[in-house]
């Protein structure tokens, strides 16, 4: 029994680990991290909350109830004690148990789980409007509040299919698809040390400390738009438009990334949705230059970033 409750506690504390978002300061997934990724909004702030507070205490508790409980079944029913084997069918005790419990539990979860619904449903007064149409396979986001910024297509910094097989036909590593991307002449899309699979050639612009409504449609078959650290997450339907709302936190400017979370195409795995937030200010300028700044470093439909907010 001793290895058995080391195997309990050593089981406990890695389920517990999965729900605590390590404090680092690195955005984007990062390798050997676990569980959820670093908050900056308040929506994401809720969500932490909820699922730190709420859902990994719970799941610790019924993991090792029933390991416990496995165990004293294997100790308790085996064949050894017992050579007469039971004729029991069912216990009538037991069934509404196993029944009602697991009722109590999500009557319990309701309460703080739509209370997270609604504050991520309910979207304050909103400082910018941007809208995302999912198309196959990138993302085009506009301005509508601005009428000097031009609609502009996000595609992933990637390489042709066939230029991802050498000479040989043989498959590239993820490194050397990176050199073959940081090789490219000058003017073109490079990584510059973001995350492969997630950078892009124009991502979405957007200031700090803001209520940013999102306005999330597709122009073909169904798509999601969904950021991890702003913790948002809603589907882009042909014909329809949804909404969603985030708020980065004063002191968070940088570079966010997400994907496309709805299975689209052959190319699903290639929408990255990156965002840079950065200073009012620096937004203010970046709109009143047609949404762009003074060094570019992407461009489509004349839009674009430059290295510094990368």
């Amino acid at each position: 029994m001793k290895i058995s409750r080391m195997g309990l506690i050593g089981g406990l504390m890695a389920l517990m680990a999965t729900g605590t978002a390590y404090g680092t300061n690195k955005n984007g997934p990062t390798d050997g991290d676990i569980g959820l990724q670093r908050s900056v909004t308040p929506v994401m702030d809720s969500v932490t909350a909820f699922n730190n507070l709420w859902l990994v205490p719970l799941m610790a508790v019924i993991v090792v109830f029933v390991m416990v409980l496995m165990i004293y079944i294997m100790v308790r029913f085996r064949e050894k004690a017992n050579p007469e084997p039971s004729t029991t069918s069912h216990h009538t005790g037991l069934e509404i148990a196993w029944t009602i419990i697991p009722v109590i539990i999500l009557a319990v979860l309701a309460a703080p789980s739509l209370k997270l619904l609604y504050f991520q449903d309910i979207i304050p007064e909103a400082d910018l409007v941007v809208k995302a149409t999912g198309n196959t396979w990138n993302w085009e986001y506009s301005y509508p509040d601005y009428e000097n910024i031009d609609a502009y297509i996000s595609n992933i910094v990637d390489v042709e299919l066939a230029e991802k097989r050498d000479a040989n036909n043989v498959a590239l590593t993820h490194s050397q698809i990176i050199d073959k991307i940081q090789a490219r002449p000058d003017g073109q899309p490079k990584l510059d040390g973001r995350p492969y699979l997630l950078a892009s050639d124009a991502p979405l612009v957007v200031p700090v400390d803001s209520v940013v409504k999102v306005l999330v449609t597709s122009n073909n078959n169904l798509h999601a738009f969904a950021v991890p650290q702003f913790g948002i997450k809603i589907d882009a339907i042909p014909g329809r438009i949804n909404e969603t709302w985030f708020k980065v936190k004063t002191g968070e400017e940088g570079t966010y990334y997400g994907q496309c979370s709805e299975i689209c195409g052959v190319r699903h795995a290639f929408m990255p949705i990156e965002v840079v937030v950065v200073s009012k200010v620096e937004f203010k300028r970046w709109a009143a230059n047609g949404g762009s700044f003074e060094t570019q470093i992407s461009q489509n439909s004349g839009s674009a970033v430059t290295a510094g907010l990368q």
